[in-house]
């Protein structure tokens, strides 16, 4: 029987399937945490809870972000079809295995619920490699390098947890932090100043490659330095230099009228998200700040932020919409960054009230993704409204 089971919009592009589950889980995982950080929930778990948290949100919420635009982009690179139908259902169904089977590790054996979740990243590559190849469009071959080095920290996570190698999780979690931010700053080099174009009348975005090149090789060189944890002096240059070339980088673009359109701000206030994470960088290198505060300037603003931002702007992108954000999708943009705002910032400055400053973060991060999800449940799972396929 050649016809499709799942003949859903939902299942039509990797987007919409993969950015409704992350939209889903953002709120799931955040929740669920949440009450476990509390303990008003106690549950058995494959992961200690802090490497739970930190995996899931790095590898499960972000790593759907990432799969849904790849598998879009790449479409478009290649003008050769990805994933729909019972294919991307099946991704789509690992992926959620991966989430659900660490709760059952006294019924599942430990090595079978590490493979369930490090199988969705090779998979992903491999099904995204295909078409690269056979368009001969091997200039984007990288991101499957970078697939593949985030399957590596996923597996020097799960050495330790099985007792292979200790302290191996947290190199692993440096190098998956490391390879999406890597990750988001190449894909703002091809997309920021064409958004911006596109978004804002009459402006010519500056595109430079060499502060492309140097913006993300300083960045490179600073968490190569964190994961060999090279402190001090060394670091904290190499991070100011990745600080110096990022602002000069997205100067280029930037242009003051982004301000009125949501869609273009968003992204711009994620980028400078990232950058603050490598301020925070030289900072608790010196000593300053506590190294977590960077890593949460990295994950909650940079990743968070554009993640949000890019998924909205892609979903109406893709579905034949007009590129302009609804006013509740505008409310979302301005809570997940108070959410960043009073988990990284604010702490920072007042840490006794830290507690107090994480609520507040949790409750703007699940009312921005609750918003999100209200308002794109709808268009990720209905006809593109052109009447085009995807």
């Amino acid at each position: 029987m050649n016809k499709q089971i799942l003949e859903y919009p939902l299942f039509a592009l990797g987007f919409r399937a993969f950015f409704a589950l992350a939209g889903l889980f953002a709120l799931i995982l955040i929740a669920l945490w949440s009450s476990i950080y509390k303990g008003v929930i106690i549950t058995d778990n494959y992961y200690p809870v802090v490497y739970w948290h930190a995996h899931e949100m790095l590898l499960g919420y972000s790593m759907a972000v990432i799969a849904g635009f790849l598998l879009t982009a790449v479409k478009n690179w290649t003008s050769i079809q990805t994933l729909q139908g019972n294919k991307l259902f099946g991704l789509c169904l690992l992926w959620v295995y991966g989430r659900i089977v660490p709760f059952y590790s006294e019924l599942i054996p430990d090595e079978l619920i590490a493979l369930v979740d490090f199988s969705f990243l090779p998979i992903l590559a491999y099904f995204i490699a295909q078409p690269i190849i056979k368009s001969g469009n091997l200039k984007n071959l990288f991101f499957i390098v970078l697939l593949l080095v985030m399957a590596f920290g996923n597996a020097c996570i799960h050495a330790e947890i099985l007792g292979f190698y200790e302290g191996s999780a947290e190199l692993g979690l440096d190098l998956v932090v490391a390879i999406i931010v890597m990750i988001i700053l190449i894909i703002a080099g091809r997309v920021f100043p064409f958004f911006t174009e596109r978004g804002l009348s009459g402006v010519m975005a500056i595109r430079n490659p060499v502060l492309d090149q140097l913006a993300v090789a300083a960045s490179i060189l600073t968490f190569i330095l964190l994961i060999f944890n090279v402190n001090g002096l060394i670091l904290t240059i190499a991070a100011f230099v990745a600080v110096a070339a990022n602002v000069f980088r997205v100067a280029g673009w930037y242009e003051r009228r982004v301000w009125y359109v949501p869609l273009l701000w968003v992204l711009y206030l994620g980028y400078g998200w990232i950058i603050v994470g490598f301020v925070f960088v030289g900072l608790a290198s010196l000593g300053i700040v506590p190294a977590s505060v960077a890593t949460h300037a990295f994950t909650v603003g940079g990743i968070g932020v554009l993640t949000l931002g890019m998924m909205a702007r892609v979903s109406l992108g893709h579905t034949g919409r007009a590129m302009k954000a609804s006013n509740t999708i505008a409310l979302a943009f301005v809570l997940i960054n108070f959410a960043a705002l009073f988990r990284v910032l604010i702490p920072a400055l007042m840490p006794a009230w830290y507690s107090h400053f994480l609520v507040v973060s949790v409750y703007c991060w699940l009312a921005a993704f609750s918003l999100f999800v209200y308002v794109y449940t709808p268009v990720l799972s209905s006809l593109r409204i052109d009447g085009k396929e995807g």
